[in-house]
């Protein structure tokens, strides 16, 4: 999803920011960074994909569903694949028009197709490289000018706990995850010269829709396994993302904060 604010931020300095947080569902996580961004004084601008792409309700059009969410939360939306170059610079290309410049992005986009190596075929595999790793470049590519015209910009790409330690049956999603932390870190050093921080979030286990299919009794078994008790909630990574896109957080760049219960520590 995407997101837009102007004025005065609680914790940050007199500034216009415009905060982009891309996204590839509607998931509670998606809804929470853009709520907290939102309560921060941003305005908020979420992007949706193409019903043809990925469908956010077995039920309800894409449009329909992007319609209500923007009423309920007064959250403007733009539909966009951000798998697709081309998709990226027309969809960046409107909000920067219609908004102005995007100063805070958020790449929050993740799709997965599971299986192990020997059953995953190749769409299978450029499906989730495409849209979960692709999607970082793309819409970094077409805000870090802008970030670097002015000297000021932030950039937060949720990873995940699966892209540092892997996870079976995951080889797409893992690397793709993987390698939003290894660019993350490579972004930093190329925009920390422009006054650009860039860092990413890993989370662990969280309790959105993808989690929730999982069966209770795994469920409880993978809840055992972390240290903290419990499964995370969307708020925790949204917190995250908000802190990284703060003032306070401006001598932060090329991390990782892992947001994960302590699941997996290195």
């Amino acid at each position: 999803m995407i997101g837009k604010s102007t004025g005065k931020v609680p914790g940050n300095s007199e500034r216009q920011f415009d905060t982009v947080h891309a996204g590839c569902e509607q998931s509670w996580k998606s809804v929470a960074i853009c709520l907290a961004l939102k309560a921060q004084g941003r305005k908020v601008i979420a992007n949706y994909p193409p019903a043809d792409i990925f469908r956010l309700s077995r039920d309800v059009p894409n449009d329909t569903v992007a319609e209500a969410f923007s009423k309920e939360h007064d959250i403007l939306t733009v539909e966009f694949d951000v798998s697709s170059f081309q998709s990226c610079q027309a969809g960046i290309g409107k909000i920067i028009a219609e908004h102005g410049p995007i100063e805070i992005l958020v790449n929050n986009a993740g799709i997965n197709r599971d299986a192990t190596l020997a059953k995953m075929t190749r769409e299978m595999w450029d499906a989730v490289l495409a849209t979960d790793l692709g999607g970082c470049f793309n819409t970094c590519k077409l805000t870090f000018d802008g970030m670097r015209e002015r000297k000021f910009g932030r950039v937060v790409n949720v990873g995940s706990m699966n892209g540092q330690g892997g996870q079976y049956g995951q080889v797409n999603y893992a690397a793709a995850k993987s390698g939003i932390h290894g660019f993350t870190k490579s972004l930093a050093m190329e925009g920390a010269r422009w006054g650009i921080t860039a860092n990413a979030i890993a989370p662990g286990y969280v309790d959105t829709e993808m989690v929730k299919s999982v069966p209770a009794e795994v469920l409880k078994k993978i809840a055992a396994k972390i240290p903290l008790g419990r499964l995370g909630h969307a708020a925790d990574i949204a917190r995250g993302v908000a802190f990284l896109t703060a003032d306070e957080a401006d001598y932060i760049t090329g991390s990782t904060i892992s947001i994960n219960g302590g699941m997996h520590m290195y």
